[in-house]
């Protein structure tokens, strides 16, 4: 029987409760990853964790708010002072937002979707970038979107905030063409979350896959095998 493609290493997945997050946090823990998870809800996450060790799995459960940004430094500082490394991370969480004219978004929706979407990831790179170079093989794969490109009408400040995202990590990504680490960005296709449920609200679900379908496709872009860098790697 061969060792599971993931063993030894130490996975940290954002947005990890439910959804995209949930599905791969499981697929990762599956192939043999640690898993650190983080979300907002403690209750979501020891589901997780209960799920986790019912296949063999280890995880350790960091509840956290992406929108206050002290959490995210001090989870930089506890993973270095348990493991001196980080070989994953799978940046998942994210927010919907508004679906509005660009003229009628409120403020505070605005706010918060660019703090998720864009600022907590710039502070998880400032973060975690040492300790995801400490490894000799680490990956980075930042969830983004098709909507970066697509910028339909009542979409712009998902888009817009996805659309800085990309441009962010393609650059850290060239930034760090020289290292062992490699950078991605990740557009899923269609999948039956709560945040598809919320933009279309019309749509029938049954119709679209489930996120535990298209999580064994994205675990491999997390592995040491996986050696492609700078790409939005697109699944629809």
């Amino acid at each position: 029987m061969s060792a599971k493609p993931l063993s030894g290493r130490v996975t940290l997945v954002t947005g990890a409760s439910r959804g995209i997050g949930y599905a791969c946090a499981l697929d990762l823990a599956k192939a043999g990853s640690h898993i650190v998870a983080t979300a907002r809800t403690q209750g979501a996450l020891e589901e997780l964790d209960d799920a986790i060790r019912a296949g063999g799995g280890e995880a350790t459960l960091v509840p956290m708010d992406l929108r206050k940004p002290d959490g995210i430094d001090q989870l930089g500082a506890a993973i270095h002072k348990r493991w001196g490394r980080l070989d994953g991370l799978l940046a998942n969480a994210g927010l919907l937002g508004e679906m509005a004219p660009v003229a009628h978004i409120s403020p505070k929706k605005f706010d918060e979707t660019i703090t998720v979407n864009l600022t907590a990831n710039f502070r998880l790179i400032r973060s975690l970038d040492a300790l995801l170079q400490a490894s000799p093989s680490g990956r980075a794969l930042f969830v983004s979107s098709a909507a970066a490109q697509s910028r339909k009408a009542y979409w712009g400040l998902y888009a817009a905030s996805k659309s800085a995202l990309d441009a962010m990590v393609q650059s850290y990504a060239h930034e760090t063409e020289q290292t062992n680490l490699r950078v991605n960005l990740l557009y899923p296709p269609p999948i039956r979350t709560q945040m598809r449920a919320k933009a279309m609200p019309g749509e029938d679900p049954k119709t679209l896959p489930s996120p535990a379908d298209i999580a064994p496709q994205i675990t491999p872009y997390l592995s040491a095998d996986y050696n492609k860098h700078g790409e939005i790697i697109n699944l629809r």
